[in-house]
């Protein structure tokens, strides 16, 4: 049974095969021509299309929501509501006023969208919880944080670490307080989402960040219940000191070598998930792409303590037929081999041009997304550069490129970048996976203006 297997890999048993957890997120609502924003909001829609999830991608394990937005609507963030994509976060309730919020506005099981959600949990649990893996997602602490501060956050890293340190440990008793609500509702696996940790450094980690993580999973596994710490971006470097908070998992994107990682996470006997790449495989590649990635990931890395997934919340429009490629490989891997035994891939590059930078009149910043709109380190990498640029404007221009468009693609990998999302200035790579804060971005501009 395919749940089974999830928990035994969780649990560091040996499994027969390795398990397959789709992270179908909001492009589960596509399967029943439900927009994003029906199926984060409506109870009903959402179970009816978990319930097509599994029907279709054949999963062993699956999570019921995949929104990182759900806690920060309740702490007060405004959210901008998108019909491709989870909401993001518009306002951040303590950007003008670094203060720790009243304890009294830890959400409650009546607070904003949680009775939809525990409601679609206890439904879904019901349907089809005896065979399928059921994750409950929270936004992880550190992501909470920045919600609710901004950009502000990686300054205060620098100059506050005192506050940090306790604003990520309110944001943990949120998590907390949401992990035992998902518990009670029947999640198999609680799933502590925080892309942004792949964006500040080990030694940030552990002194501010670690002890507030460390409670949430020694919290979930008191409670005789799996955990998951899920980061996007290249969190090559994080990797080690996100084992050491204690989580049973560890799940990554394409950002990051899989192979690398799970020489890390095998010293703990932790679990790694991923990392079938999202747009150039699963949303823009042919079923042959994604065969092949799958193939790949069983033929390089031992099969122990692993679960492969999409790196990360799967794209809207993903086309159905490149995840039931995707399952067809992990369960059945010898007829993917005979299918893929003729197959090269294409690499569908488009003609760039990359600008002469030395005869520009401003000073070109160039970020470097994966889905500005989708991916919170990538959100938080753009607004770094418009929170600054009324200071900035009468010297430099900036753009966006989102790595599931194809042209954006091809001039990612004309530049030459591995790891997004990435900041070049005047062409160089200047923070990779790295979110600056105010002031050096600035002064590292100023450097190239005229």
């Amino acid at each position: 049974m395919g749940k089974d297997l999830v928990l035994k890999a969780l649990r560091h048993q040996e499994v027969e095969d390795v398990p397959w957890v789709p992270f179908a997120g909001v492009h589960a609502g596509k399967l029943k021509s439900y927009t994003a924003e029906e199926v984060l909001r409506d109870g009903d829609k959402l179970v009816e299309s978990l319930l097509e999830v599994n029907k279709i991608y054949m999963p062993d394990g699956m999570p019921i929501l995949f929104d990182l937005q759900v806690e920060a609507e309740i702490l007060g963030c405004e959210l901008l509501w998108a019909q491709e994509n989870p909401p993001s976060v518009r306002s951040h309730p303590l950007a003008e006023e670094k203060s720790i919020p009243c304890r009294c506005s830890i959400p409650t099981k009546e607070s904003g969208r949680i009775p939809i959600i525990l409601d679609a949990m206890r439904r879904t649990k019901k349907a089809i919880g005896d065979q399928t893996a059921l994750y409950g997602l929270i936004c992880g602490p550190f992501t909470l944080a920045s919600h609710l501060r901004g950009t502000n956050i990686f300054m205060d890293m620098v100059q506050d670490a005192q506050y940090v340190k306790e604003l990520v440990e309110f944001c943990s008793e949120v998590c907390i307080k949401i992990s035992e609500y998902y518990i009670e509702a029947g999640m198999d696996v609680i799933a502590v989402v925080d892309p942004l940790v792949s964006q500040v450094s080990p030694k940030h980690i552990e002194a501010m960040l670690s002890d507030g993580f460390s409670a949430v999973f020694d919290y979930i596994r008191s409670k005789n219940v799996l955990s998951c710490f899920f980061v996007c971006g290249n969190a090559t470097r994080q990797i080690e000191a996100m084992c050491k908070t204690n989580p049973d998992g560890v799940s990554v994107d394409e950002n990051v070598n899989l192979l690398k990682a799970k020489e890390v996470t095998d010293r703990y006997d932790i679990t790694l998930g991923g990392n079938i790449p999202l747009t150039t495989t699963m949303l823009l590649g042919t079923q042959q792409d994604n065969m092949k990635a799958v193939i790949d990931i069983l033929d390089n890395i031992s099969h122990n303590n692993l679960i492969i997934s999409p790196g990360c919340d799967m794209p809207y429009n993903t086309p159905i037929e490149n995840t039931v490629a995707v399952a067809q490989a992990v369960k059945n891997p010898e007829d993917a081999r005979k299918m893929l035994e003729n197959y090269t891939a294409i690499i569908d590059d488009i003609e760039v041009d990359i600008p002469d930078y030395s005869k520009l009149d401003k000073v070109l910043v160039e970020l470097f997304t994966l889905d500005p709109e989708q991916c919170a380190a990538c959100t938080y990498m753009v607004n770094s550069v418009k929170d600054i640029y009324d200071e900035i404007k009468d010297i430099a221009d900036y753009k966006v490129y989102k790595y599931y468009i194809r042209e954006d693609i091809a001039r990612t990998r004309k530049m030459g970048l591995t790891n997004l999302p990435t900041i070049c200035i005047n062409g160089e790579p200047k923070w990779v996976s790295i979110i600056p804060s105010k002031e050096e971005l600035i002064a590292e501009i100023k450097k190239y203006a005229k």
